[in-house]
This record gives structure tokens, C-alpha cells and sequence, in this order.
């Protein structure tokens, strides 16, 4: 009679989908997001909860982009991971040295086919945090007082993201200038998500040494300082420079003025006779058309 409320109960048990623990092969993890920077090491844990089978089958898949590839199968690290990783018991996954392209989902899935529900598998997403590398900066060497300007920095290479700090004088430069007595007169804004720093009027004050910090959760990386000299307004080197214009202006229209009064540039027109009278003997003084008026009396004759 016992027996029959036993498979009763299991019968029971089946249809709402409850299985006791005794029966079923159960997964946990202690993390199913897990961070980790590279080229450190990192254990994804699948811990088994509820087991009767003696040996289980165990594997681990890579799945990247939507399409999984084997990491652990038939009892030895495959793909990427191969001689970087190894399986540590129960079924965790010891990754040795992480790098980017490790950056993606993992599954574990374990069979147990002496179990009633023989099959279970959890999922863990592998992010792997990268350095930022040392970033390109861009610092005008001169600028003029009140004028505006940008000092730029960037790099590609960290994960997540950078964000960017720029230093004065070994000094870090608040995010707003406000918030500090000694840059509340100030006009620049800092962009940490593009790594821009803007001046709207530049001061005597902001010259000096400038660098830019890149930082993430994986550490920082900063470029080299580099010089920015503010000067002011040179009203006498302006006025000089103008009255120099205007002299080469004034020399150039008298050069070309005194050509034309000497006819350098005058040509002669299509319609003017350019004849000349052809030379005369002193001892003939006979009339140009004597010839032929000859010839016209003796044609009268």
C-alpha cells in the first residue's frame, strides 16, 4: 500500500512538473554574470546541487555572436581555451588567462541518465575588461587671450569605454570649473565620455603643461605632457603686418602705373597705317606719279 502512494505520488509530482531533488540533476551558479580583466585569471562556477548519477556527462559551449562552438567535450578542453583552461570539480571552468576575445556566454550542461530528469544546463556571460592603451593627445602649443580653443584625447583599446580627466600643472582640473575657487573664473568644459577640453576665452592663467588621463574599470593610461603658451593680443605686430600689406599694395600699382606711362603694355591697333615714304635721291626731283603720267600722254598721243 505504501508503494502505490510512493508511485502515486511520483506520478503526481511528474505531471506538475515537480521532480524531488533526489531524482533530478539540479545546476547553480554563484555568479551568472561575471567580470573579469585581462589577462587574469577567471573561474565560471556550474555547481551541482542534486545528482544520482555516478558519471555524469559534462560540457561547456562558447556561444559568440549567436553561434556556439565547444569549450569542454569528451573530457578535454576544446577550441579557443585549449591549453589555457581546465575543468575543476565539480564542473567549473578555469580560464587561465583571459583575453578579449573571451568576452561572451558560456554554458554548462551536465546528463545524468540515472536521474528522472536527466538533463539541466546553466547559462553565465563572460565580460572581460581591457586596459586603455596610451592615448592620443592633441595640445595647441600657442594661443592668443580671449580667444576659444579644444585640447582633444582618445583611444580605442580599453573595455569597458574610457573616461577621460585632464591635469593642469600636475593638477587634475574639476569637471566644473564653478565648483573650484581657484578655476571658478575659468571658461573651459571637460567632456569625460569624448576626452574634450574646451576654452571659450582663453586666460594668461591657463597656460602651462597639459596631459589626459584614460580610465576604466581595468586601470589607466595617461599621454605625455605637453606645453600650451597663452600670448596676449600684439596690437603693435598687427599694425606692422597691415602697413606692410598695404606698402607692397601701393609698390606693386606705382610698378605697374610707371609701365604704362612708358608703353610697356601698349600694342598697336589692327586699323593704324604704319606706311613709310620710301626714301628720296637729292639730285631727282621728279613727282611721284611722274611715271605715270607719262605713261598716260603717251597713251594719249
Amino acid at each position: 500500500m505504501a508503494m502505490v502512494r510512493l508511485v502515486a505520488c511520483l506520478a503526481l509530482y511528474t505531471s506538475l512538473g515537480h521532480i524531488p531533488s533526489s531524482l533530478a540533476v539540479i545546476l547553480r551558479t554563484t555568479d551568472k554574470i561575471v567580470w573579469a580583466n585581462e589577462f587574469e585569471p577567471i573561474e565560471l562556477t556550474c555547481l551541482i546541487e542534486s545528482i544520482s548519477t555516478n558519471n555524469p556527462r559534462i560540457e561547456w559551449k562558447k556561444i559568440k555572436n549567436g553561434v556556439p562552438s565547444y569549450v569542454y567535450f569528451q573530457n578535454k578542453i576544446a577550441g579557443d581555451l585549449e591549453h589555457r583552461a581546465q575543468l575543476r570539480e565539480p564542473a567549473n571552468i578555469l580560464i587561465f588567462n583571459t583575453t578579449r576575445s573571451d568576452t561572451a556566454e558560456y554554458r554548462c550542461e551536465v546528463a545524468a541518465i540515472d536521474d528522472q530528469r536527466d538533463f539541466d544546463e546553466i547559462l553565465i556571460s563572460l565580460a572581460v575588461r581591457v586596459k586603455p592603451v596610451v592615448p592620443r593627445c592633441s595640445v595647441p602649443e600657442a594661443v592668443t587671450v580671449g580667444t576659444s580653443t579644444e585640447l582633444r584625447c582618445l583611444e580605442n583599446e580599453g573595455f569597458p569605454a574610457s573616461q577621460y580627466r585632464w591635469f593642469h600643472n600636475d593638477e587634475e582640473l574639476p569637471q566644473d570649473p564653478k565648483n573650484s575657487p581657484k578655476f571658478v573664473n575659468s571658461s573651459y568644459s571637460i567632456n569625460p565620455d569624448t576626452g574634450g577640453l574646451k576654452f571659450r576665452r582663453v586666460r594668461k592663467e591657463d597656460a602651462g603643461e597639459y596631459y589626459c588621463q584614460a580610465k576604466n574599470d581595468a586601470g589607466h593610461a595617461q599621454c605625455p605632457p605637453r606645453m600650451m603658451e597663452v600670448y596676449d593680443v600684439d596690437i603693435v605686430g598687427i599694425f606692422l603686418k597691415s602697413f606692410g600689406a598695404v606698402a607692397i599694395f601701393l609698390g606693386l600699382a606705382a610698378c605697374i602705373c610707371h609701365s604704362f606711362r612708358r608703353g610697356c603694355f601698349h600694342k598697336k591697333g589692327h586699323n593704324e597705317n604704319n606706311y613709310s615714304w620710301p626714301a628720296q635721291n637729292d639730285g631727282d626731283y621728279r613727282d611721284a606719279d611722274e611715271g605715270h603720267f607719262r605713261h598716260k600722254s603717251s597713251f594719249v598721243i
